[in-house]
């Protein structure tokens, strides 16, 4: 089915949009979903739907990664005379 409402508009979205919306793939996706750092989906008849707004406060909760200072690289030939 194709929507005519782009994914980012849409209140709900299938597990391979959620998935996308929030930049990765949809294994992980289902591993954050089942630890808790995404949301569950709701349901509707047979179909599974992940709530956009859920999915952006759960993203906004996720922890900021610490990165480590990197020391530039220099292509001085002389570096390692003493």
């Amino acid at each position: 089915m194709r929507s005519l409402i782009p994914a980012s508009e849409r209140l709900g979205l299938s597990r391979a949009e959620a998935a996308e919306y929030v930049g990765v793939g949809v294994t992980l996706f289902d591993a954050m979903v089942c630890d808790g750092r995404m949301p569950p989906p709701k349901q509707m008849n047979h179909r599974l739907v992940w709530s956009r707004p859920e999915l952006e406060r759960c993203f906004a909760d996720l922890p900021y990664a610490l990165m480590k200072a990197q020391t530039p690289q220099t292509n001085d030939p002389y570096d390692d005379v003493a």
